[in-house]
């Protein structure tokens, strides 16, 4: 059964269109207008095995909040409904990655319940040309349009693009376990019966 979906969101900020598959081999195609995002939606893509197609089109005149915000959404949204029922999945996933100098801790319980928690302080406001504050709102907005327990830690790190890509791997790794059908697991990892 494919794991896969397609998705647009459009308003008056931004307007994308978004295609990911939980089953393919890495492959990406980014286009959000911020050149240093795209490369952390590259790291992403290439490191959980998932095959994703972003185009954003935001408001960047105004600032790149929306663009990133709205993308993890969307990318929330399409993690959930690639997803389904979740019959056969692991459900939990988790990774200690290190990155140069940066190491970090990325968690993560599919079980429908939004939690997020981010343990990170960056020392630029800025890497390329993304505000490093909007980090944490990408990784919040995914955990709460998907329906995911998410913990991020930055165990130690100095240089702040390499504690921010050590995430977005991180988060890609953790995300493809917790993904990974077992067949030992023949509904739902769940006591109660459903996520």
């Amino acid at each position: 059964m494919a794991r896969n979906t397609t998705l647009e969101r459009k308003t008056k900020e931004t307007d994308i269109s978004m295609t990911l598959n939980l089953d393919g081999t890495g492959k990406s195609e980014i286009d959000t207008g911020i050149g240093f995002f795209n490369h952390m939606l590259e790291g992403f893509s290439k490191h959980g095995f998932f095959d994703l197609k972003v185009k954003v089109k935001g408001d960047l005149e105004v600032d790149g909040h929306h663009t990133v915000e709205d993308t993890g959404i969307v990318l929330g949204q399409a993690i959930k409904e690639a997803l389904g029922d979740k019959v056969g999945i692991k459900r939990y996933g988790s990774s200690i990655l290190p990155m140069d100098e940066a190491l970090t801790l990325c968690s993560i319980d599919l079980c429908g319940r939004p939690y997020f928690d981010f343990g990170c302080t960056f020392t630029t406001e800025r890497v390329g040309g993304l505000d490093t504050e909007l980090v944490k709102e990408f990784f919040y907005a995914i955990s709460y349009s998907a329906g995911m327990n998410l913990h991020l830690k930055m165990l130690s790190g100095i240089n702040n693009h390499h504690m921010i890509e050590a995430m977005f791997k991180a988060f890609g790794k953790a995300l493809d376990e917790a993904v990974m059908r077992d067949e030992r697991i023949t509904d739902v990892l769940s006591t109660k019966g459903s996520l």
